[in-house]
């Protein structure tokens, strides 16, 4: 056992989850951005913002398959460092972060050549096929550098670091902005006006900027080489099947969104675009949540490793009411800027209709988000990637998959894909928490 006492105090956990939610909601303000201002372009704005929503999902479907592994190094690092073993593994990081890039080289090739096909798959034609496919064919370029990036952070995570993170990531999301609004709209006499093109190309120097930066920390703040030592370490296989029960879990995660992302294409342009604003509002909350879950992804692996099963209880219990409360405070937010929202992105007022008819669902999604996502960070920390595997596969093809098309065959249009996202996170939490209760309470009890 590590003599060292691992601090879950209040203070200790805002030092990690406040870094944490101001990194974690970097992403998501990237595609947000990116949809809020094509979805203002004066002509074919409502086209460009179906587009964005469109390529942003599948997107954030590739950078979540494969960013799994971050979670996944962060869990090795913390619990090797709470066990007092940080020395055993000085060769993984440089094999897991080649490992993250090999990853992101294969599914970028494997996608580039065959974006028709699958942006047809989910429903987009004519106009929106074709800016689907030019935002496209910029922005997944960027796809190794949010790879490198994600496994560096995951790195800094293990090490109890969020606040490099955060600086990278906040860097980042205000350079998008920048770029956005200057390559969208253009700066008359210096740059010319680039539309749906504009956004991409600011997503991806974001993105190189980020990878840039993250390189930079690795080499400057820690002993980290970048050397590519053999022969491999032992702890790259057990990451290998960590990030392989990680990837089968986000490709049930993903499939519900994209099921999602089609069947609201499927109801008109007006829908996909609705749909889309309603998403990101709904990732850039996740992500703001996801911030306490950072914190007992970080502490929970470390108080595993040093097997202090009391404070690991503690921990998961702290973490969690202060997620309820940013869930309330989420709610009377988007309740105080509900109307607000829906013109930051749009201002054809027949995608506003539909999004003030169904913005609600999103509201009434976050203690569920609240609960879900702590545990499942908590979950990630203490390497249990199989159980959430499993749960993801369970909530995706029992809860979301019947709801989803009892609900098309009912006519619910987009209340009925929320009703289906909703029973998909409520089955997840419900999981997790019956999970912790059995197997690590009565760890708690016969200590």
């Amino acid at each position: 056992m590590n003599s060292s006492k691992t601090d879950i105090s209040f203070k200790r956990i805002q030092q990690l989850a406040i870094p944490a939610i101001l990194s974690g909601i970097a992403e998501p303000i990237l595609s947000s951005t990116d949809a809020a201002v094509v979805g203002n372009i004066p002509e074919y704005g409502t086209e460009s913002l179906a587009a964005v929503g469109i390529v942003g999902s599948f997107l954030s479907m590739l950078i979540w398959v494969l960013a799994q592994s971050r979670s996944a190094i962060s869990a090795i690092v913390s619990q090797n460092l709470g066990a007092g073993k940080l020395k055993d593994i000085h060769n993984f990081p440089a094999q897991a972060i080649y490992f993250n890039i090999a990853l992101s080289i294969v599914v970028l090739v494997s996608t580039y050549f065959f974006v028709e096909e699958i942006f047809s798959l989910l429903n987009a034609e004519g106009i929106i096929l074709q800016y689907s496919i030019e935002y496209y064919d910029i922005r997944v370029w960027g796809f190794p550098f949010t790879l490198f990036t994600f496994a560096v952070f995951g790195l800094f995570r293990g090490l109890q670091n969020t606040f490099w993170p955060m600086t990278i990531a906040t860097t980042g999301a205000l350079i998008n902005i920048g770029l956005d609004f200057a390559l969208v709209y253009g700066i008359e006499g210096y740059i010319p006006e680039m539309g749906i093109k504009g956004a991409a190309w600011a997503s991806l120097i974001s993105q190189a900027i980020m990878a840039l930066m993250a390189l930079t920390f690795l080499l400057w703040k820690t002993d980290v080489s970048l050397k590519l030592r053999l022969p491999i370490h032992p702890e790259i296989y057990r990451l290998i099947s960590m990030s392989f029960n990680l990837f089968i879990r986000t490709l049930a995660l993903n499939a519900a969104l994209m099921l999602a992302v089609r069947e609201a294409t499927g109801l008109g342009k007006e829908y996909i675009a609705a749909h889309a604003i309603a998403i990101n509002v709904w990732l850039f909350s996740a992500f703001f949540v996801d911030g306490y879950g950072a914190a007992g992804n970080i502490l929970g692996g470390k108080l595993l490793g040093a097997r202090d099963y009391d404070s690991l209880y503690k921990l998961t219990r702290k973490v969690n009411l202060y997620n309820l409360g940013v869930a309330c405070l989420l709610i009377i937010a988007g309740l105080v800027f509900y109307k607000p929202l829906g013109l930051l992105f749009n201002k054809d007022p027949e995608v506003l209709t539909v999004f003030y008819g169904m913005f609600f669902m999103v509201l009434l999604s976050q203690p569920l988000n609240a609960i879900g996502f702590t545990f499942d960070a908590i979950f990630k920390g203490l390497g249990e990637m199989k159980y959430l595997r499993n749960v993801l596969l369970g909530a995706t093809i029992i809860g979301f998959i019947p709801v989803l098309y009892l609900a098309k065959y009912l006519d619910w249009g987009l209340i009925g894909i929320w009703i289906a996202l909703l029973v998909w996170v409520g089955y997840r939490a419900l999981a997790l928490v019956i999970k912790f209760r059995r197997k690590y309470m009565p760890l708690v009890e016969n200590k």
